[in-house]
């Protein structure tokens, strides 16, 4: 059993910040950087089933490719949510159903941005 804990990340939510700026980063980016090793499996085995050669990309057209899943893939991007979602307690997931578009545009934007930041461990 792999049993994850969220990190508390410091500093991030100020008094001038929104609600959903303050789920974002009181919520969001702990459950994203604890879910980093799954999101970075579920990326290659995502690629591996599209058939998608990786390592012969250059850094410019992996980035690319990694946007394109994000943008046009539904099936990749709501899998990649459920690995977020999964983790939010009754409260947090009662905040997110009232804004969902607007988290879920968060989460998928910081993932993409996380995902190639860490291109080194997709290869």
């Amino acid at each position: 059993m792999n049993n994850k804990e969220r990190p508390i990340l410091a500093d991030l939510v100020n008094e001038g910040t929104s609600e959903n700026e303050k789920f974002q980063n009181e919520v969001i980016r702990p459950v994203i950087k604890m879910q980093h090793a799954l999101l970075i499996v579920h990326l290659k085995n995502h690629l591996q089933k599209r058939k998608v050669d990786f390592s012969v990309l250059s850094d410019k057209k992996k980035r690319s490719k990694i946007s394109s899943f994000f943008k046009t893939d539904n099936n990749y991007k709501n899998f990649t949510l459920g690995f977020i979602v999964g983790h939010f307690s009754m409260d947090e997931f009662v905040f997110y159903t009232d804004n969902s578009s607007e988290i879920n545009r968060r989460i998928l934007q910081i993932i993409s941005q996380r995902i190639k930041d860490s291109i080194a461990e997709i290869e």
